[in-house]
């Protein structure tokens, strides 16, 4: 069975498309900046093979439903596709970021499952929208495949109430399920499991501090293989530092913002999710752009590089409070997984905690699960690539096998 694979985020957008006889990866595509001035477009075919083919192009791509549509180009292109016709893909998973209290893991998507989807972007207003859209032109080209729809909050579905709950009055929780939902749940999943597999133990007996850190960053506690706490909250603008997102401020700004700055509650959300993050500080949110203008010596991007670590570092020390022990620290994601240095800001000062890293075996960009501790480290310190793709394509399959 062939599952395709859609992946959208906030600012980018990811395909796999997975044999699952073999788990053998077919194709695969990156549309990266959408909604910037240009964007980049990469599509392989038999990729990480000796039959790579790579095909890299640069365009604007304004929405996520437009990335959508030239990856499925890409895919039956009688050139550079790998598929001769449409009806070759079985099945299609989606990751969708938010499911809220209603939808608790992964299901086939009819018309109810998309209202929900569309009423849930209330509190995920970045994603949920790209993730439909996604859906819908889906739908459209491959009327006859069942789509199935993996959630991002599923995997932190273990949350303690001590740990979901909010301390405002019950009642708002109640009427309106305003909560700590989590997010980046199917690769704090994948890498839990991946993690306990390289450091041989059972997933079920693993405490780790997990950190997926890309444009959007979220960090996790997990106790026994299960997500006890994490910094993603009712939406995904709560927690760390991020590419566009603010994270966690005090929340007297916002009316501070609406009542002395004179911004609309819209004009707030934009600000906060859009505008605020590395970007709000030093203009740029990708973390290339960022290292390449600290080293000429732009004084904001080495401040936002190092609001971004210190946040990150302060996250480490309160998961480590929490958990009874732990197993190893776990980097994964575009920055967690490719950037040295940021992972080198944070770590550094860690040795009270038992991590040390070490800078050569850091400096490495092995796609690959490693160590990149110092031998002497009393705890772990490892680098787990992530690959939601094939998680929503195992959670898919089990849905759509017996169809």
């Amino acid at each position: 069975m062939n599952i395709f694979v859609v992946n959208a985020g906030s600012s980018s957008f990811k395909y796999q498309l997975i044999n699952m006889d073999t788990h053998k990866v077919l194709a695969s595509g990156l549309v990266e900046r959408i909604g910037e001035e240009l964007g980049t477009i990469v599509h392989k075919t038999s990729p990480n093979s000796s039959k790579e083919q790579k095909y890299t192009s640069e365009r604007a791509v304004k929405t996520h439903t437009e990335g959508m549509m030239f990856i499925i180009e890409q895919l039956i292109d009688p050139q550079i596709g790998v598929l001769s016709s449409i009806k070759e893909i079985q099945a299609i998973g989606h990751r969708v970021v938010m499911g809220g209290e209603q939808i608790k893991q992964a299901v086939l998507i009819n018309k109810d499952i998309k209202q929900i989807i569309k009423d849930l972007s209330i509190f995920s207003p970045l994603h949920n929208p790209a993730n439909l859209a996604g859906i819908e032109v889906a739908e459209k080209l491959f009327p006859e495949a069942p789509n199935v729809a993996v959630f991002d909050t599923e995997f932190h579905q273990t949350l303690p109430d001590i740990a979901y709950l909010y301390p405002l009055p019950y009642e708002i929780y109640q009427k309106h399920k305003i909560r700590r939902y989590g997010f980046h749940g199917t690769s704090h999943e994948y890498v839990t499991n991946k993690a306990a597999e390289f450091l041989t133990k059972e997933a079920t007996d693993i405490n780790l501090i997990t950190c997926h850190l890309g444009n959007g960053c979220s960090m996790a506690a997990i106790q026994k293989g299960k997500s006890i706490d994490t910094t993603m909250g009712t939406t995904p603008l709560d927690g760390l530092m991020m590419g566009t997102r603010c994270g966690s401020i005090d929340p007297s700004i916002v009316p501070f913002l609406i009542e002395k700055v004179g911004l609309s509650t819209k004009e707030v959300d934009q600000l906060l999710n859009k505008q605020s993050g590395l970007k709000g500080i030093c203009s740029l949110n990708d973390m290339r752009d960022i290292h390449e203008a600290s080293q000429k010596g732009n004084k904001q991007a080495e401040l936002a590089l190092n609001m971004f670590a210190y946040r990150i570092k302060k996250q480490i020390g309160a998961y480590y409070a929490i958990l009874p022990h732990l197993d190893a620290l776990v980097f994964t994601a575009g920055i967690g997984e490719n950037d040295p240095i940021s992972r080198e800001i944070v770590c550094s000062n860690l040795e009270h905690f038992g991590f040390k890293l070490d800078k050569s075996l850091n400096k490495k960009t092995e796609s690959i699960e490693r160590y990149i501790s110092a031998k002497d480290s009393k705890l772990p310190i490892l680098v787990i690539p992530t690959n939601e793709e094939l998680e929503i394509a195992k959670k898919t399959f089990a849905i759509v096998k017996n169809i």
